[in-house]
């Protein structure tokens, strides 16, 4: 397991939170020395502690686990699911006007590269 490479996405999500390490440290319930531990690699963590980090960034324990920079398009095609559904009826087509300009948007950056 590369700790390092965990511990550098929990620090990521902390700071995207606005947290510092003494406030997650607390949310946690372990100690400032151990979260800058776990943030740097030195150190492995529990399961429970790992879960517990995971609730207070609101992000899955997977997240901190694998590589986010590699994306899994079911599960982003799921979300935008989730959005359009969020939407009302009528508000829709405007939605998907939206997406229609950013893939037409998009489309023209690539073949331009």
């Amino acid at each position: 397991m590369r700790y390092f490479e965990i511990g550098q996405r929990i620090r990521r999500y902390r700071k995207a939170c606005g947290l510092s390490q003494e406030a997650l440290a607390g949310r946690a319930g372990i100690s400032i020395t151990h979260m800058s531990h776990i943030e740097t690699g030195n150190t492995k963590l529990s399961l429970p502690v790992l879960s517990k980090i995971a609730e207070e960034l609101s992000v899955s324990v997977d997240a901190l686990l694998t590589d986010a920079s590699k994306p899994d398009k079911a599960a982003l095609s799921a979300e935008v699911q989730e959005i359009l559904d969020s939407f009302e009826v009528d508000e829709l087509p405007v939605a998907i006007e939206v997406l229609r300009a950013l893939r037409d948007a998009m489309a023209k950056r690539r073949n331009e590269s």
